[in-house]
């Protein structure tokens, strides 16, 4: 039953925290989550615009939103902070630019703050963006599932499962490929796993990306 249910949502207020910190009004409820999924948009196509190429990945490992009457706050979360502040001599500013003008919004500021991640490699987005980007480039799924387990361990995980569904490789018929090294209990509520799915866009057609990754326990 452990697996029927999103991990991070089933740990929430446990080992898990909320990644939006806002109080609204029934009747604005709504409009204020569509504005939280906007944001995380515009952050995560601007990096894959200015950032991504062959040879590296953006790195968005969270994006964490805090709102207060006349004032949103933006935390990105990101292993690899100075591709974005140099990034092609726009950086930050520009981020900043076309946020609020997605926002469409004079009367509330804009602060965005960027947090470097001490262990990319140990936050399932940032992995789950390098798979896709090696499957996209078709490398063979065996040496990326590899490769990435063994950038992982170099985090000081206790576990990781990564499950690859698709036409895998080109193949005709579609399938599911799992690959687990270590420990990851996913029924415990106390153990603090971190889970996070990505889509590959290959080729052959759409890749589905799932990593679980056990941190600890409390």
């Amino acid at each position: 039953m452990g697996q029927k249910m999103n991990p991070l949502g089933f740990r929430l207020g446990v080992t898990q925290n909320h990644r939006s910190h806002w109080f609204a009004q029934q009747k604005n409820y709504s409009e204020d989550l569509r504005e939280d999924e906007r944001i995380r948009n515009c952050i995560v196509n601007y990096v894959q615009r200015h950032m991504r190429s062959s040879s590296n990945h953006g790195g968005i490992a969270r994006v964490e939103i805090r709102k207060k009457i006349d004032l949103i706050q933006v935390e990105i979360h990101i292993g690899f902070p100075n591709l974005l502040i140099e990034s092609r001599g726009r950086g930050i500013e520009q981020l900043r630019t076309d946020v609020r003008n997605m926002l469409n919004s004079v009367d509330r500021k804009l602060n965005i703050a960027i947090v470097k991640v001490a262990k990319p490699y140990g936050e399932p987005n940032i992995l789950a963006e390098f798979i896709a980007l090696q499957l996209e480039d078709r490398v063979s799924l065996g040496r990326t599932v590899k490769k990435a387990i063994e950038l992982a361990e170099q985090a000081d995980i206790k576990g990781i499962q990564i499950q690859i569904a698709g036409r895998l490789d080109g193949n005709e018929i579609a399938r599911v490929e799992w690959a687990r090294e270590g420990r990851v209990p996913p029924q415990t509520i106390r153990a603090k796993i971190d889970y996070c799915y990505y889509p590959a866009q290959t080729i052959y057609g759409v890749l589905g990306i799932k990593i679980w990754i056990f941190r600890d326990e409390r």
